[in-house]
């Protein structure tokens, strides 16, 4: 006869994560900069108090348990208490890229069947672009008070103030599954259409406490935190519910993420901790360095969407700043991996700890991994075997929203990167699969070619792609951007890779432009490169 613990079974829910910084760390501060100009503060108090207010507002106006909600917003209180808001009803929040195709978003919308959208008021052009193609968005909802609103717009708007306004003290969130869906993201859609990915209240929470961890991101009540990634890609990481977990003071940095405009902000605000794209923290050191500054307060940044160059990773030192390396996608919620020091890292060599530090780290606890080859067996961790990375855990997708089939291959979900694992467990992505450069027979990581260029004094910027070959099949072609005022030419470049990699690895030829397409997301569009540069080798 089976024996059950006998212990309370309160469901993991995100309301319950709100809840507990309301009544624990209530006068802590939540700062957002505004899309208005100004800084608003209130507390997490206030931030509960808010959101009650708007899952009454929702309730009143008809939403149902499992309703899509979505927002097109920049990083601010409101769009959080649009987190707590919806998902505490049981109706699932829909963040919307605004970086992605008016197409992508018409197409994200009418997939996911929102029933309302609220936007912050510099998004107003884009709704009016789309709102008549969106044909089951019954409200447009505009982060603003009434004022605010447009008194001649081609869409009927509602403001976000007059919608909470009425509700009544006294509400509790109501008690369900954890397993009932919260959020939804779509992934960018860069290699066809976007994909839903659909999270339950257990997998968010699940990885909060994981990436709460000391050997995760380590977060505490003493830490002052600024989600730099956006609230509409992938949650923010988690940082929304990880930071209100532990009690943190919150800075939301709004739509102002230059260099000169997160410098003031941190320091106005005493940041220590922060996340985003790589291109991201080149904007904070290029500004950092043009005035001469180094960081107060300012500690660490955690760099994921993209590999952290280790040229970037020396400059944030040089401006006071420790980059933490992590690693994740849409469908791990996003966090896999975070770069952290294990058992004997302190006595190795400073050589062997650079070389660590490069790598995307280790798994967090609750996500598992494995490499594969060709053949679908798993390789060995020793550092060197190279394979496709699978990953199974508490908050990685078994499916995406809307479709039957799954991605799975034996309980695994295949990343799409291929990664190496060393015997300390530390994985390090050497390519996305699409993207590695197969030469005669041979990988060359296009990954490692970027660093070697982007590592040169005179490049801004620089991207790896595969170009036909008549005789190899593919050869590397660099895309470098020059920094201003170089006159570095391609056979200065080619030669620094003398004794970085192997002769048959320096790519064949370097095409200089004025810029590098990005993702909605911030990452290379290499998709773009190949199309225009694909075949260089064989025109």
């Amino acid at each position: 006869m089976e024996l059950l613990g006998q212990m309370m079974n309160t469901p993991m829910l995100l309301s319950s994560i709100l809840e507990q910084a309301a009544r624990h760390s209530a006068d802590v501060e939540i700062v957002s900069r505004r899309v208005e100009g100004d800084i608003h503060r209130y507390t997490y108090r206030d931030c509960h108090a808010r959101s009650m207010q708007l899952a009454q507002a929702l309730i009143a106006s008809g939403i149902d348990a499992g309703d899509r909600i979505g927002t097109l917003a920049w990083n601010g209180y409101r769009h959080m208490e649009l987190y707590y808001g919806a998902s505490g009803i049981g109706a699932v929040c829909h963040t919307i890229n605004p970086r992605l195709f008016p197409e992508q978003i018409v197409f994200i919308v009418n997939h996911a069947r929102d029933r309302f959208v609220f936007f912050d008021a510099s998004f107003l052009p884009l709704v009016e672009q789309i709102a008549a193609l969106c044909p089951h968005v019954e409200k447009w909802i505009m982060l603003c008070d009434e004022t605010a609103l447009p008194r001649d717009g081609a869409v009927p708007l509602a403001s976000y103030e007059t919608l909470i306004a009425p509700a009544a003290d006294g509400f509790a969130w109501p008690r369900f599954s954890e397993d009932r869906a919260a959020l939804l993201c779509y992934t960018s859609g860069t290699t066809g259409e976007p994909k839903g990915v659909l999270y339950s209240h257990r997998s968010i929470t699940l990885m909060c406490y994981g990436s709460a961890l000391p050997d995760s991101l380590a977060l505490s009540a003493i830490e002052t935190i600024s989600p730099v990634v956006p609230m509409f890609h992938v949650n923010a990481w988690g940082i929304p519910f990880s930071a209100t977990l532990v009690g943190a003071k919150l800075v939301l940095p709004g739509a102002k993420l230059d260099g000169e405009s997160l410098a003031t902000l941190f320091e106005e605000e005493g940041v220590t901790m922060s996340a985003g794209v790589p291109t991201v923290w080149l904007g904070f050191v290029d500004y950092m360095r043009r005035v001469g500054r180094t960081s107060t307060t300012f500690r660490r940044a955690v760099v994921g969407g993209a590999a952290c160059p280790p040229h970037l990773a020396g400059a944030l030192r040089e401006v006071g700043v420790q980059a933490v390396h992590a690693w994740g996608m849409t469908e791990l919620s996003p966090l896999g991996t975070v770069c952290s020091p294990s058992r004997g890292y302190a006595a190795k060599s400073e050589a062997a700890r650079a070389a660590i530090d490069i790598k995307q780290g280790r798994a967090v606890p609750g996500i598992d991994l494995k490499i594969v080859g060709g053949d679908g067996a798993e390789l060995p961790w020793d550092g060197t075997s190279a394979g496709d990375l699978m990953a199974r855990g508490h908050w990685v997708a078994e499916r995406y929203f809307g479709r039957d089939e799954s991605p799975l291959v034996d309980g695994w979900f295949p990343t799409g990167d291929v990664a190496t694992i060393d015997p300390d467990g530390y994985m390090h992505i050497t390519d996305r699969s699409k993207d590695v450069i197969k030469s005669g027979g041979e990988w060359i990581s296009s990954i490692e070619l970027e660093n070697i260029a982007m590592s040169h004094p005179e490049i801004a910027k620089a991207a790896c792609i595969a170009c036909a070959h008549p005789k190899w099949d593919e050869r590397p072609l660099i895309v470098a951007v020059r920094r201003e005022g170089s006159a570095v030419d391609v056979r200065q470049l080619l030669d620094f890779y003398a004794g970085k990699v192997a002769k048959w690895c320096i790519p064949d030829d370097v095409v200089f432009v004025d810029d590098l397409p990005l993702t909605a997301t911030g990452k290379l569009q290499k998709m773009a490169l190949r199309q225009r540069f694909g075949r260089h080798f064989t025109a």
